[in-house]
């Protein structure tokens, strides 16, 4: 954790009707309780270094234009952000550029809604070229909108990157014309960075090891379990968004498979949409997978709503609940007691196998053979393996099959010819037998 950003009071609106959440894109989350929301709230705050010394629920009937809460909530909040010396209050909810100019104004305070807490933990996190512009991107295009509605109000405005920062930034002066110059700049550089990253994708499919993607909701532990699984040196922690470029590490598997792990950003429920657009490049390794691995944190109390915002945003990506490449991994075991081990050991077991999740704790490395066994499992369906027959004097042709294929195996046979033993993707197989036939 970093030095201390402020003191926060954090705020979550929870309206009574189903209809009125379901206006706000909230319908699914019936399954997921008021203080489960605040509670992630609380530790979005966290992750940026606010010290959260007030948090609670507003029950609205509901959205009031001019300040989204009522007046005796807002004279209330007032009276605790000066008695508690808050200089931060997180509105777990959207919140319009009015509505935030209003409410800073009556509470003497800078407030944040979900988008910008968001935004403030991405850029933080962000260590990559690629991912600094790609939240400043987002961040830009979000704060356009605020300056344009609240143009009397720019003393209050952050700039750049910082939610939280003071008076004096450049941003400050910046007008619509000065930001749409720099989200055009970003984006000119953005298509450079991604012609890059299509140089090395297309550089790694000559080299052909598939891909293996982490994903899951934030926190569920893909960092932790990468970790186990290449012995690297990612950051893990017990923190909402504890990385966010990806990372990727080549690995061999027990039965000679190499493959490229990599670990991708968490998701999160009501993930701003300028986020999904702007971080759909890095999510490219993801989109290109040819084994995706759903992480879970199984001791979650929300495990399931989890699922489904995960699946909303894979679903944004273009990959459906039931596309082949995904693997359910049923993570944190370890944390669960004798009784809801068995039990979700038991529901493991009942699934159908072509669907059946692998239950692990990434922590201690339970589970981690057979989530390797099925990773393996996965990976042979979709390439096919081949007996070639070779000139031994033919250098090139052997050299050829390296790059485009698995060598498993190679020998002289008894014809004197070389015996090589590949695997490949089926649409390079058929290339492979047209070439040497097999």
């Amino acid at each position: 954790m970093g030095t201390e950003s402020g003191r926060a009071i954090v705020i979550e609106p929870w309206l009574k009707h189903a209809a009125a959440r379901a206006n706000l894109g909230r319908a699914h989350v019936d399954t997921r309780s008021p203080e489960a929301r605040l509670e992630e709230a609380v530790g979005l705050a966290r992750a940026i270094d606010l010290k959260v010394v007030q948090a609670g629920l507003v029950t609205l009937n509901d959205i009031r234009p001019a300040t989204y809460v009522g007046k005796g909530k807002v004279d209330e909040i007032a009276g605790l952000t000066k008695s508690l010396s808050a200089s931060v209050v997180v509105m777990d909810c959207p919140v319009s550029p009015v509505q935030q100019r209003n409410l800073e104004k009556a509470w003497n305070a800078k407030v944040i809604d979900r988008t910008g807490l968001i935004l403030e933990i991405f850029g933080r996190r962000a260590r990559t070229k690629e991912g600094a512009l790609q939240v400043e991107h987002a961040h830009l295009n979000y704060q356009k909108t605020r300056l344009v509605r609240a143009w009397t109000h720019l003393e209050r405005q952050r700039g750049g990157f910082g939610f939280l920062g003071g008076p004096g930034e450049t941003q400050l002066e910046a007008d619509r014309r000065v930001i749409e110059e720099r989200i055009a700049k970003i984006e000119g550089e953005l298509d450079k960075v991604k012609k890059t990253r299509k140089l090395h994708r297309d550089s790694r499919k000559r080299v052909p090891y598939p891909i293996v993607a982490l994903v899951g909701y934030t926190n569920a532990g893909k960092s932790t379990l990468f970790n186990r699984m290449t012995a690297a040196s990612v950051l893990s922690a017990d923190m909402l968004f504890a990385t966010l470029d990806p990372t990727l590490r080549a690995i061999d598997l027990p039965l000679g498979n190499r493959i490229i792990l990599s670990d991708t950003v968490g998701f999160i429920s009501d993930l701003p949409t300028m986020l999904v657009a702007a971080f759909r490049a890095t999510l490219e390794e993801v989109i290109e997978a040819d084994v995706i691995l759903h992480v879970r944190d199984m001791s979650h109390a929300d495990s399931d709503a989890q699922l489904h915002d995960v699946e909303k945003v894979l679903g944004e990506l273009g990959i459906e609940a039931s596309d082949r490449r995904l693997i359910e991994v049923w993570n944190k075991i370890d944390l669960l007691d004798t009784e809801g081990r068995a039990r979700l050991l038991n529901l493991v077991e009942r699934q159908a196998a072509e669907r059946r999740p692998v239950a692990v704790s990434a922590l201690s490395g339970e589970g981690l053979e057979r989530l390797i066994a099925a990773i393996e499992a996965r990976l042979g369906e979709s390439r096919l393996t081949l007996e070639l027959s070779l000139d031994p004097a033919d250098g090139a042709g052997l050299s050829w099959l390296y790059r485009n294929s698995e060598v498993l195996a190679r020998a002289m046979g008894e014809d004197g010819r070389l015996a090589v033993t590949v695997r490949a993707d089926a649409d390079k197989a058929a290339r492979l037998k047209a070439k040497f036939g097999g």
